[in-house]
């Protein structure tokens, strides 16, 4: 009989002991994530996930590796346009796991791995435009980015969705440049707008005259017509109206 309590004092521990190793062999991994799992140093042929995961421990490690999408900001580079132009560019780039046995095979941070690329890539592609082309496609440049960028990270198991520009802060004087542009090219606009009214209005003028002047009567309507106007307004202006006998006098003198 005591040794039967010996024995169940003994296996209080041990049972203890078991327990506690059990219960850190399990792990719970979310939808969003995987579990890689090493087993004596070897990687397994696929990633464990999402629900309860036995994981034996010691003889089995495992790195979660999360599946969302990672927002990653590409901090301020220091760019030279292929026109001389020295400006800083910052940028954003999504990016997500797809492979998760290359993200942790293929490099020993991918989230680093990816920001650094974007850095330099970001640097390189900029150096190769102008500024005006900077400014004007920054669409078509984020995506020539994503392609690039995408193509690098491919054999890591890292998908880059999309590039986005985020800023481009211009020096002062290329800022006080653009603003006289900007000045010159409104200036340049008004004056060719005024000049095709003044040849709209004088096309009109001609026209008009061309018309009364086919009929005498006409040009006496529109005589009487701007005095009824004149005398509209209240001013002091006194109108002398010329007889219409001399002005046909006028017109006969004329057609000779």
């Amino acid at each position: 009989m005591n040794a039967i309590v010996t024995a169940m004092g003994c296996m209080g521990p041990i049972g203890l002991g078991l327990f506690v190793w059990l219960l850190s062999c399990l792990k719970v991994v979310n939808e969003y994530e995987r579990l890689v799992v090493f087993t004596l140093g070897k990687v397994n042929p696929a990633p464990k996930g999402p629900g309860l995961v036995f994981v034996f421990r010691p003889f089995q490690t495992a790195v979660t590796v999360s599946l969302r999408t990672i927002v990653m900001e590409v901090p301020s580079q220091d760019v030279i346009t292929r026109d001389n132009v020295t400006l800083k560019v910052s940028a954003v780039v999504y990016s997500r796991v797809l492979d998760p046995r290359l993200a942790i095979l293929g490099v020993e941070n991918y989230y680093f791995a990816t920001s650094q690329i974007a850095q330099t890539t970001l640097r390189s592609v900029l150096g190769e435009v102008t500024l005006d082309e900077l400014l004007a496609d920054r669409e078509k440049l984020g995506q020539r980015l994503r392609e690039i960028i995408d193509s690098s990270t491919e054999p890591w198991g890292i998908e880059v969705s999309s590039v986005e520009l985020k800023s481009v802060d211009l020096p002062e004087q290329i800022q006080r440049a653009m603003g006289k542009q900007a000045e010159a090219e409104r200036e340049k606009r008004a004056k060719v707008i005024a000049a095709e009214g003044e040849l709209l209005a004088s096309q009109q003028l001609l026209e008009a005259a061309n018309k009364i002047s086919q009929n005498p009567v006409a040009i006496q309507m529109r005589y009487l017509q701007t005095l009824t106007e004149i005398a509209v307004e209240k001013n002091s202006t006194i109108v002398f109206p010329l007889p219409m006998e001399l002005m046909k006098a006028f017109e006969k003198f004329s057609e000779k």
